[in-house]
């Protein structure tokens, strides 16, 4: 299932910044969900120096995630499909055979036609 990461202005408030609330998120991403195309909020990332709160949605369509926004009372400035790097599970263990890593089941190809991230030397 695609993830889609979105953009949404914070103002902050007298008090700081105004927190986006997650649980209202994803209250709303089950209720944007239909029969084989679930919508699930998988967290954000406050950025308060900037205004700014990145929503990660995993869900078959950016219409998807922006229906379930909408219904949290969200209006994202921008939603664009993203790729999710996760750190390795150690309890589901790294190693494959040979000493290569295993691949991490939530890490997925970049859509066809983008080329792969870069990756450092302690990638490797």
């Amino acid at each position: 299932m695609p993830e889609f990461l979105a953009e949404t202005y914070t103002p902050r408030g007298n008090d700081g910044p105004a927190a986006p609330g997650a649980d209202e998120a994803a209250r709303a991403a089950g209720q944007a969900s239909q029969p084989g195309a679930p919508v699930r909020f998988l967290g954000a990332i406050l950025v308060p120096a900037e205004e700014t709160c990145f929503w990660l949605y995993q869900a078959p369509s950016a219409g998807a995630v922006r229906a379930a926004m909408t219904r949290a009372r969200l209006r994202p400035d921008r939603i664009t499909e993203a790729v999710s790097i996760r750190p390795p599970d150690p309890a589901a263990g790294t190693q494959g055979q040979a000493g290569h890593p295993r691949p991490h089941p939530t890490r997925r190809e970049p859509p066809a036609g983008r080329p792969a991230p870069a990756r450092g030397a302690a990638d490797a």
